[in-house]
């Protein structure tokens, strides 16, 4: 089972790349975050490896990163999301606003790839919701930078609840809603009146815009 290709980057597509290890050319499909990250043709290059074997086949997916590879293999435990459509979704979206999309419910976050219609974007978020409120929220590293994953849930019910609709509402996405309200909860206590919320998760949209 192949893990990790090091080698020559001898051709990239635009879903998939061929690396020249010793001289054999493997095909490796790839978001497209990976992909334009990848570097030149003629430059090395080292990509995590999920091989997936079947009767007739072998198919290689390479990331740049181990956060990234994970969340591949998270969505294709969803029902009706293979490879290919898993890809679709880490193109459009990098891991760390993935993990934000689900935390929210943020079907919009999903339906934007390609193959991701509503139904089986409410079954990401509501199959991957338990799986994702298992994992570390500290903050990861890749290559040089580091990324905050600032995805503290916004209880059930309550204000915030309400803040978050009522951002949604003025027509801000739900995952910014989501993230500000969890700022704003995060900073002011989970005591915190509705519009004390919505002010202060105002003030960071408008930051962040």
């Amino acid at each position: 089972m192949i893990a990790r290709l090091t080698g020559k980057i001898a051709h990239i597509g635009l879903n998939d790349m061929i690396i020249d290890v010793t001289g054999v050319g493997y095909l490796v499909s790839a978001s497209s975050r990976t992909l334009a990250h990848a570097g030149s043709v003629g430059e090395h290059i080292t990509l995590l490896i999920d091989t997936h074997v079947r009767e007739d086949n072998i198919s290689l997916y390479g990331f740049a990163d181990q956060e990234e590879k994970d969340w591949f293999k998270r969505l294709c435990t969803v029902q009706g999301v293979g490879a290919r459509v898993a890809l679709a979704i880490l193109s459009t979206s990098p891991p760390d606003q993935l993990h934000i999309a689900v935390a929210a419910q943020d079907k919009a976050a999903f339906s934007r790839a390609d193959g991701v219609g509503p139904k089986l974007a409410t079954r990401i978020v509501t199959e991957l919701k338990d799986k994702i409120a298992k994992l570390d929220l500290a903050p990861a590293k890749t290559g040089a930078a580091t990324i905050t994953r600032n995805t503290a849930a916004v209880p059930q019910g309550g204000q915030a609840n309400d803040a978050v609709s009522a951002l949604v509402n003025l027509g801000y996405g739900r995952s910014d809603a989501f993230r500000a309200v969890s700022d704003a909860a995060n900073a002011l206590g989970n005591d915190a009146r509705l519009e004390e919320l919505i002010q202060h998760s105002l003030k960071s949209l408008s930051i962040a815009v």
